[in-house]
């Protein structure tokens, strides 16, 4: 079946223009995305998700949160929360994030719609519990083992965590897969204006349950032109086998080959060819610009000021920012890249996602700004890598 797209549920929605800070905005984008189950452990500085989401669930109704005793419980509580019918998401942040592994690999092979929200904050281990960082963002691609694809979406305003929150919701729907928000610290706790519209005006994208009678559907089982099977609620009266190892369409273990090759198709495949629906960013002044601004999250906040400084030197600079970092906008990015001569790309890390810059453009074309977290970029060391590029 495909996935039945409506409008938000009222009852979840809060409308109207609020103040609120990333953190809130973002318990607001998930209850208008549908989501009535979140499970979590306290963590700075992603707590306050989760605080708010308590306090509003009893008013909107049919909803719960868990507080679990770890972060281990909390992945694997969602997943169980997702085969029950509701849409879920847990919340955390560096240590918690590196606990959910495990589960986010089990969550990709079970093909369970999920979202996953990490604040960053600056590590590694406890590191700056308290401070911002970016310093997940290769954990968000390949912090589980095997091979599999997740999603990862990058706010820079507490607007966006609103608006990002319910499209990680109706990606993980979908796709069914884990979908990752990575905010950090300075968008999570940074008040702003959020406009809220009424649930009438959100897309809201419903789980694809199948229509079949419960002897006659198979849990993988696919037809030609589908992007996902369909799914069955636990409880209504469907054989439903859960399984981490290889499985076929039966959703029963089966060790070989050819199963195993068929499977990781299907899972890769889902989202690599699906990439001009998934990937999204923003441009700024590309054409004609000799250097162009790579950035994601409050990076591209601070580095706008460098830009705009850069411009009014009589510098050609152009900005692309990245509101999914995975999948990365390789084909774009390449487009960008016949007609620009360097790239800068700063991050509140010591060289991440540039390395994937680097990989599709050349090495000496992209120039990172590593920063180890903890502040921000002073706007004047990225103006700098803009003036040294441009010469």
């Amino acid at each position: 079946m495909p996935v039945e797209v409506t409008k938000a549920d009222p009852a979840g929605v809060l409308t109207g223009s609020h103040y609120l800070d990333g953190d809130h905005a973002v318990c607001e984008g998930a209850l208008a995305a549908g989501c009535r189950f979140v499970a979590g452990y306290p963590i700075t500085p992603s707590t306050e998700v989760v605080e708010r989401f308590s306090g509003r669930i009893p008013k909107v109704g049919n909803g719960v949160f868990i507080q679990m005793e770890d972060e281990i419980a909390s992945s694997i509580a969602i997943l169980g929360g997702a085969f029950a019918g509701k849409k879920v998401m847990t919340v955390t942040s560096g240590p918690g994030f590196s606990l959910m592994m495990e589960h986010v690999g089990l969550a990709a092979i079970l093909e369970t719609p999920c979202v996953f929200i990490n604040i960053q904050r600056t590590g590694p281990s406890t590191g700056l519990p308290t401070q911002v960082g970016q310093a997940d963002m290769m954990q968000a691609r390949f912090g589980s083992h095997g091979d599999y694809r997740c999603i990862s979406i990058c706010p820079s305003s507490p607007q966006e965590c609103f608006d990002f929150t319910i499209r990680a919701f109706n990606l993980s729907e979908k796709y069914r897969c884990p979908v990752f928000l990575m905010a950090d610290e300075c968008v999570g706790h940074m008040l702003e204006r959020v406009d809220i519209p009424e649930a009438s005006e959100i897309e809201v994208w419903n789980r694809a349950y199948t229509d079949k009678a419960p002897g006659e559907y198979w849990p993988y089982e696919m037809k030609e032109g589908d992007i996902v099977p369909d799914f069955a609620k636990a409880g209504d009266g469907y054989r439903y086998h859960v399984t981490g190892l290889t499985h076929d369409h039966r959703g029963y273990p089966v060790m070989n080959y050819p199963t195993h090759l068929k499977m990781q198709e299907h899972l890769l495949g889902k989202i690599d060819n699906n990439v001009d629906d998934i990937i999204d960013w923003d441009e700024d002044e590309i054409d004609g610009a000799d250097v162009v601004v790579l950035s994601y999250g409050i990076t591209s906040r601070v580095g706008v000021k460098a830009i705009m400084a850069a411009r009014a030197n009589g510098l050609k600079v152009g900005h692309m920012r990245l509101k999914t970092v995975w999948p990365f906008p390789e084909k774009r990015l390449q487009e960008i890249a016949q007609n620009v001569g360097k790239f800068v790309f700063p991050e509140l890390n010591m060289g991440q996602v540039v390395l994937e810059a680097q990989r599709l453009v050349g090495i000496d074309k992209v120039v990172s700004v590593p920063h180890p977290g903890g502040t921000v970029h002073e706007p004047q060391v990225i103006l700098k890598a803009i003036e040294e590029a441009a010469r």
